[in-house]
C-alpha cells in the first residue's frame, strides 16, 4: 500500500481516492485498512478515566459528507470506502449477483434516509429477537450495494453534548448520489475482473483469494 501513515481526515480522503477501495478495519489483508494506515495519534485510545478518543471513527461523518466516496459494510460484511470511481463498477457488479430485500428498499425510498432502528420499527422489525434478522438483511443490501451510508447521527446529553459511537444514518445510492452513478459501460463480470486487476496491483502481497473475497 504505502510506506507514510496518514495523519488527518484530509489525507484519509485523497488515499481512498487513489486506491478506491478502503476498508475502514482489519480487511484480513495486512496493512490494508484505514485502522492500520493512520498514525498512532489517531488510533483508538481508552484513557484511566474509562473514557475513550478515537479520531478515525469520528474522521467517517466528514468523509461521506465531503462528497467523493460511498461508505457501508462492502467488504465481506464489514464497513469500508469506495471512491465514485469505482462505485458503478462495483454496483454493477454486485446487484448483478444478489437478491434485494424489497421491502427494506421500498421503505427506505419512501422515507429518503433513516438510522437503522427507525428503519427497523418502520419495516415492522420490532419483534424479539428480530433486531439481529434485521441487521442481517441490512448488511446483505449493503454489500449488494443497494444501501449506503449518508452520514453519522449522534445522540446528545442534557448539555447538547454528543456522545457514543453513533448511528448510521441510511440511504439508497440512487437518493444520495444520483441513477447516473449506476450507469456502468461494463458487463458485471468485466467489472469483476476489472476491479480484481485494480486490486492484485495495489496489494501484490494479497492472494487471489483474499482478493475475491474483497470483491464478492
Amino acid at each position: 500500500m504505502r510506506n507514510d501513515e496518514i495523519h488527518s481526515c484530509p489525507e484519509l480522503m485523497d488515499l481512498i481516492q487513489e486506491v478506491g477501495f478502503l476498508p475502514l478495519l482489519d480487511s484480513g489483508i495486512r496493512g490494508y485498512s484505514a485502522e492500520e494506515l493512520v498514525d498512532k495519534d489517531n488510533r483508538y485510545v481508552v484513557f484511566d478515566d474509562g473514557g475513550w478518543d478515537w479520531p478515525l471513527w469520528k474522521w467517517k461523518g466528514p468523509i461521506v459528507t465531503e462528497g467523493r466516496c460511498v461508505y457501508g459494510k462492502f467488504f465481506a460484511g464489514k464497513a469500508g470506502f469506495v471512491s465514485k470511481e469505482w462505485w458503478p463498477d462495483l454496483c454493477n457488479y454486485r446487484r448483478a449477483s444478489r437478491s434485494i430485500e424489497e421491502i427494506i428498499l421500498l421503505t427506505l425510498a419512501e422515507h429518503g434516509n433513516l438510522i437503522t432502528r427507525e428503519l427497523r420499527a418502520a419495516c415492522g422489525f420490532d419483534g424479539p429477537k428480530m433486531r439481529s434478522k434485521f441487521d442481517g438483511y441490512v448488511t446483505r443490501l449493503q454489500m449488494a450495494c443497494r444501501i449506503i451510508t449518508e452520514d453519522f447521527v449522534y445522540p446528545t446529553d442534557k448539555h447538547g453534548r454528543e456522545y457514543g459511537w453513533g448511528w448510521s444514518l441510511l440511504t439508497t445510492p440512487e437518493s444520495l448520489l444520483g441513477r447516473d452513478m449506476l450507469r456502468c459501460e461494463h458487463t458485471p463480470q468485466e467489472s469483476f475482473e476489472r476491479m480484481k486487476a485494480h486490486l492484485s496491483k495495489l496489494l501484490p502481497e494479497a492472494t487471489e483469494k483474499q482478493i475475491e473475497k474483497l470483491i464478492r
